[in-house]
This record gives structure tokens, sequence and C-alpha cells, in this order.
């Protein structure tokens, strides 16, 4: 990544209100980067893989930052070993909050596959950090807790109170530990009108920064079991009525379906943005996508060969798990599939199930919705937001050209609980590099590893979004 010129600089802040005034600056900006090193690298090496979670080991070591810092904090929660953290610094109350939120938990690990660096090593090679937890997401709590340290050894002066949320329990019971019970139980704590997250950040490809990425929608998890009914008897014997067979051509039924597509003013903006940036070929299947005429070919193309963003457009159906028989010559009466299904945020579910059993077309498989642990559906974040013109400004003051891109999360956050009472979230985070997924680094991946001058960029954009919007003009 590469900083603007010092003229660059200059039209940025010219390019600001006549009544605004800059950001306050970081008065010591290397010496911030490496406390958000330190202190990554301190939270990476605590175990807090989810299950069985252990957040309260990085809430102790919050905590104990927080304290000496002298600034206040409370730890919440329903379970002792899995505990959330909420420090706030007051601002004059002109303005309403802004929350910075990150989870403290991580996905669990296969040790064997962690070669060359462990799991909670925190092994710094100078360009990469390794570890479970290194991207997804205590870069964002690291980050986020060095930012609220600084704004307090310069006491710069707030109008909105800064909020900082260590949550537990992201990865999997955000409703009994995690996000949800807090806001069930503490929600006045963390209310607010703007809230920074993960999901998003910078792409790099051969060491280029190509985009950031900014996550102002995602799609809802859902699912649904396809149980199929049949006689039982002699593998020896075939039967049409077979349950297996009828699994089998449902699952293939739905597997192939291209619902509908639908475009939201994330995703339309995604696009836009997108095309703009990209040679000319793929930038015509970009703006195609958005003509009505075009866009039934572009989703079939996506289908076919893209299909991050098939699902984009798209709510998306994936069989996973089947489940059939118990002998291999007895033909069993009942088989099942489970499906994980991506909901578009403003998706009719009705009217997709129905679609779904009509796609399947047989009265001997029964489609059920799964009905427990869901996020809530809720609209995009909106672009025209004091926060996402923070973003871009901010953004632009130290990448120069390099496009801000919106885009809607395929997977899924703890923002949509936020999202759920008004909340504006925006996901963020530092650049990672397109090769690391082939090469089996990521989140969720077989090994785990940050960008350190991503981390150290995102330390700084980080900073800027939050003084750009909580600082008192």
């Amino acid at each position: 990544m590469r900083l603007v010129t010092l003229a660059a600089c200059a039209w940025a802040f010219a390019a600001l209100p006549a009544h605004a005034a800059p950001p306050p600056a970081i008065a010591e900006a290397k010496a911030f980067e490496e406390e958000v090193l330190k202190h990554h690298a301190a939270l990476v090496r605590l175990d807090t893989t989810n299950p069985p979670g252990n957040e309260t080991r990085a809430v102790e070591y919050l905590k104990k930052v927080l304290d000496a810092e002298g600034i206040p904090s409370v730890i919440v929660g329903a379970q002792p070993a899995r505990m959330n953290l909420i420090a706030r610094l007051k601002g004059t109350g002109s303005k309403k909050p802004i929350l910075l939120m990150g989870h403290t938990d991580t996905v669990s690990i296969d040790a064997k596959k962690w070669v060359n660096h462990g799991p909670f090593s925190a092994d710094n090679d100078g360009t990469y950090i390794y570890g479970r937890g290194s991207t997804d997401d205590k870069d964002s709590v690291a980050t986020y807790l060095t930012v609220l340290l600084t704004l307090k050894r310069q006491k710069v002066a707030l109008d909105r109170d800064v909020i900082f949320f260590a949550e537990a329990a992201e990865e999997a019971g955000a409703g009994t530990v995690g996000a949800k019970w807090v806001l069930d139980n503490h929600g006045k704590e963390i209310e607010a009108e703007f809230c920074l997250a993960e999901g998003g950040g910078g792409r790099r490809e051969k060491g280029k920064l190509l985009f950031t990425q900014i996550q102002t929608a995602e799609k809802m998890p859902r699912g649904a079991t396809l149980i199929a009914r049949g006689p039982a008897g002699h593998g020896s014997r075939p039967t049409p009525g077979n349950a297996v067979l009828a699994l089998a051509n449902a699952v293939t039924a739905a597997a192939t379906w291209m619902p509908p597509m639908k475009l939201n003013d994330t995703t339309r903006a995604y696009f836009e943005r997108l095309a703009a940036i990209s040679p000319p070929g793929v930038a015509e299947r970009y703006t195609n996508i958005l003509r009505a005429d075009k866009a039934g070919e572009v989703q079939a193309w996506f289908k076919a060969n893209d299909p991050a963003h098939y699902s984009t457009v798209t709510t998306s159906i994936t069989p996973t798990i089947i489940k059939a028989g118990y002998q291999f010559n007895v033909i069993p009466s009942e088989a099942e599939a489970m499906l994980d299904i991506r909901m578009l945020p403003d998706e009719d579910m009705d009217q997709f199930f129905e679609g779904l059993r009509k796609v399947i077309d047989n009265p001997n498989v029964e489609v059920v919705p799964r009905s427990t642990a869901l996020r809530p559906r809720t609209p995009p974040t909106g672009l025209d937001t004091p926060m996402f013109k923070a973003i871009e400004s901010t953004h632009r003051e130290l990448f120069g050209g390099i496009r801000v891109i919106p885009t809607m999360g395929v997977g899924a956050t703890d923002m949509s609980y936020m999202r759920e009472t008004g909340m504006q979230c925006y996901g963020v985070g530092p650049a990672v590099d397109v090769e690391d997924t082939g090469l089996g680094y990521g989140a969720h991946s077989d090994q785990e590893r940050v960008l350190v001058q991503g981390l150290r960029d995102f330390a700084r954009f980080a900073w800027g979004i939050v003084t750009t919007v909580a600082a008192r003009q």
C-alpha cells in the first residue's frame, strides 16, 4: 500500500466543508502502530477457540490494559468463562455514540495443518503475523483498543461517546453469551448511531492494493432439511419409490435451481464501482448485471464461473450433509439432506421455499425450513451517512485514488443484530492478499495470517474514521 503525497493530503483537507477542522492527527504514529501490533500478538497468543470459547482470557487482558489507562469498562456475560467487555470514552453528547466492536473468539483449529507457525504463536516474519484469529477478528479488537487508548492519552475532545465492545461467541452462541445476549441484557450500554466491525478490508494482488471493500449489507444464513420417504426393502430389489433416489433427485434440483436475482443499494453500487476499475470485458459483465435485458444471462454466467458473484445477486443453495441408510443391502424408508441457504436481505422466505418445493416437485420429499438460531434479516446500511463519508474521505487521504467499494457479505456477522436496532454498521478491516486463499491461509482456513503492513494501515484508517466522525469540530 502507498501513502499519498502531502499535496494530496492538502487536497483532502481542502475538500472538507469550510466550517470543519481536520480530524486530530496521531501524535506518535509509529508508536501507535507498534502498540496495535503488541496487543494483537498478545490476543492471538490466547487460545479462545469456539467451542469452548474461553473469551474471558481475552477480556481479562483488555480490562487490565484499560484499567492502567484509567478508562472505565465493565465485564458482562452469562457464563464466567465467556464474558464480554464494554468500555466508553465520554463526549459532549451533542451527537449519538459510535460503537467499535470486535469478537474475541475464533474458529477451531486442526493442529496438524499448522506446519511452520503454531496456531497461537503470533509469529511475525516481518511480512505476516501468523495465528488463529489474526484476521478474524483479533485485528479489530487490538485496533479499536489502541484507538480508544490513544483518544484518551491525547485528550481528544469528542462530540460523540466512543464505545469499545469486545464480544464473545460471534462464531457460535451469540444469542446465549455474545452480542445478542448483551443487546438483550445491556442494550443501553452499547446503543449507538454508527458502528464499525469486521467484514471488510483491502484486496491486494501481486502486492498491489486493488480496492477496499466496506461491508454495508449481508446475506442471512438460513437452511432447510430435505426429508425423502419411501418403502423400505431389500437392496436386491430396486423400487421406484426408493427414498435415497428421491433425495438424490431433490438435491440435484435444489442445487441447480437459479432463483430470481435481486440487487439492492449496496450490490448496485458494488458492481458500478467495480466496473469502473475492471478491464473492458469484465467491466461489461459487471455493467450488464445492472441491465434488465442482460442480467439473467450474466447471472447464469456467474453461477457457472464465478460463485462469489453469483451469491452476491442470488439467494444461494448449497447441499452440505446427506444421511441415509444403515446397511448396504437395505433400502431405507427415509433419507435426509441439509441445505445451506444464504438469503438476500429482501428475499421473501415463504415465497422462496414455495419455489423450492415446486422445483423439487415430489410429494414424497418434505422441505423443512430451519427455524432456530437465526440471525435477523436487516436492510443494507446507508451509503449517504457521516460515517460512510468519513470512510471515503479517510481512505482517499491514506490511499489516494484506490476505490472504496460497498460490499454485501455472503457470510454472516454480528452486525446483523446491531442493524436490527437501527444502528448503521460498516465492516472494515486490513488488506489481505488474494493469493492467500489458494495457499490455504485466511479466516476459517487451515491456517491464518495477516499482513503486518495491512494491520498498520488498518489502524491508521480506523483512527481517521473515528476521529472524523466523533471528534469535536
